[in-house]
């Protein structure tokens, strides 16, 4: 057995819930394998009620959730004619307490070149992050990491009519690889943020720039866990 959370919009409150769910694992790292997991997630999740979730990630069975993936989203920048992978401007933007920022990592195009460059690097803090001339701060924890993963979304966004109805048809989204106990940024979390904006129809106010968004976001006490927290205890 694990547990995983699944995010959920909540457009009216505090933008996401986290409902953490006991399921049966299935070990091995095939496809296949990660596919029963996120059956056997999605099913436990649903419990009494009709629910429809989507897997955002490499893994998932939904051509939308692979899509959506941050090792397939590219984002348009400032500092670069060609799009930059998203997980290439996470890292590339992180600035570190001794070597500072790794802005070479921009031109990567490989997800696994990024990882196994952030992997073999010694232990070091991470003081903020800067992309585009502007510095971001650690807090709340997760507020850049949803910034870039929004503003690839909302490119798609502008670049394809049906894309928002097609996401806004699920209740909750989900990253079977993704561990709380190990990491904190999550796709899954950031699609339900997404979502929840823009049913509350302030999407585009909160991506007018940096500050707002996260005004928007600390006004809707969005990433406080005593708010968030989870819907419902086994």
């Amino acid at each position: 057995m694990a547990k995983r959370p699944i995010f959920l919009p909540q457009p009216s409150t505090c933008l996401v819930s986290e409902l953490e769910v006991e399921f049966e694992w299935f070990p091995g790292f095939s496809r296949q394998q990660k596919q029963k997991s996120i059956a056997s997630l999605h099913k436990a999740g649903s419990k009494d009620r009709e629910a429809k979730y989507l897997e955002v990630s490499t893994k998932s069975p939904e051509e939308l959730g692979v899509k959506l993936s941050a090792f397939n989203l590219q984002i348009s920048t400032d500092q670069d004619s060609n799009p930059v992978l998203l997980e290439a401007a996470f890292q590339g933007s992180k600035v570190f307490e001794r070597s500072g920022q790794h802005k070479h990592l921009y031109q990567l195009t490989s997800g696994t070149e990024i990882k196994k460059f952030i992997n073999d690097r010694p232990p070091e803090d991470i003081v903020c992050f800067k992309f585009e001339g502007h510095t971001w701060p650690l807090q709340p924890p997760t507020v850049f990491y949803d910034w870039l993963y929004l503003r690839a979304l909302q490119q798609i966004e502008i670049d394809d009519d049906g894309f928002l109805d097609n996401l806004t048809k699920f209740d909750g989204f989900t990253d079977i690889e993704f561990n709380p106990a190990k990491s904190i940024n999550c796709q899954a979390r950031s699609c339900a943020l997404f979502v929840a904006l823009c049913r509350a129809g302030i999407f585009r106010e909160a991506m007018t720039d940096p500050q707002s968004f996260i005004e928007v976001l600390e006004n809707r006490g969005y990433g406080t866990s005593a708010k968030q927290g989870n819907l419902f205890e086994d």
